[in-house]
């Protein structure tokens, strides 16, 4: 009982004093992809050959919904496999914000961006090249569903979207009808987000607390430090769990010293958020679905596992 009422205090403090950080940041946020999320989109969409450079560039920007209309278009083949790739390895989830909350320095976090949007363009174009060679034509296909959590907002109340539902991804006849989709409170939607990751990171400081008091912060480095290819592969287990609870996780517990940089970059490199939940809802065939999400896997534990193995630090 002293153990759980001395984590809850110390749980309770910590997540206080990062409440105006966050609100401040996501209303940052919020406003940006208010702003300049359909034209990121539209940016991807008619990209092209050259739509994992797009992707991955613009997954850097912290817009909460850019990967889930990636999982969108790319249901509708109206962007390539490597764009999806590219758009899913680069788009930070939760990470900036906690780390700007953190008061991470700069330094760091323009090292994470970096490194995410590079692996993102290798791997996009690396697929893309795979698949011409494969011979694999993209296909023509219209997806008229989309997740209850698609944050992509592609037929909203459109009423020309709601009876044709191919219009919301038919980029090329955008001019042929108006969309009337209705605008989102930015102040309202920030402190949504404020409160769901508040309420997350209470919970994880809580439980790294009392574990960290219960067991003792000397032998969990002195587990982490003897099993680094674990945590790398355990983190980027956990960086596929389709919540910002994932990222969350990952990033306070690199803050906190208990993973290292490799293992924390394995985790928020397959951190695509609720862009995997549209993507599992709306792309057929399913193994299609289990293959990009083995292959962000995949990535995440090697480029986690080679900083590991060098010794890497941010």
């Amino acid at each position: 009982m002293e153990i759980l009422m001395h984590a809850l205090e110390h749980a309770f403090l910590d997540t206080l004093k990062l409440i105006p950080f966050l609100f401040v940041t996501y209303l940052a946020m919020e406003a940006l992809e208010y702003h300049a999320g359909k034209a990121s989109e539209a940016a991807v969409r008619k990209a092209g050959k050259a739509g994992p450079a797009i992707g991955a560039l613009l997954g850097v920007v912290p817009q909460c919904g850019f990967s889930a209309a990636a999982s969108t278009l790319y249901a509708a083949r109206v962007v390539t496999l490597g764009t999806l790739f590219a758009v899913f390895l680069s788009t930070s989830d939760e990470m900036l914000p906690i780390l700007i909350a953190e008061q991470a320095p700069i330094a760091l976090i323009a090292k994470v961006l970096v490194i995410k949007m590079v692996v993102g363009m290798i791997v996009g174009f690396a697929v893309d090249a795979a698949l011409h060679l494969m011979c694999r034509d993209r296909e023509r296909l219209r997806i008229h569903e989309l997740c209850e959590r698609d944050k992509c907002h592609c037929n909203g109340d459109c009423a020309a979207c709601e009876k044709e539902p191919e219009l919301a991804y038919d980029y090329e006849h955008d001019g042929e009808h108006e969309h009337d989709h209705a605008g989102v409170s930015i102040a309202k939607s920030a402190l949504k987000h404020t409160v769901q990751v508040t309420l997350f990171i209470f919970l994880i400081t809580l439980l790294l607390e009392v574990v960290m008091d219960a067991v003792g912060e000397d032998v969990i480095a002195s587990f982490m430090a003897g099993n680094p290819g674990l945590s790398v592969v355990a983190a980027s287990v956990v960086g596929l769990i389709p919540n910002c609870a994932a990222s969350v996780a990952i990033t306070e517990l690199y803050l906190d010293g208990t993973l290292g940089a490799g293992a924390m970059m394995g985790g928020l490199l397959v951190s695509a958020g609720v862009g995997l939940l549209v993507l599992l809802r709306t792309n057929r065939p399913m193994r299609d679905n289990l293959a990009i999400v083995a292959g962000l896997l995949l990535v995440g534990i090697a480029v986690g596992g080679v900083m590991t193995a060098f010794g890497v630090t941010l």
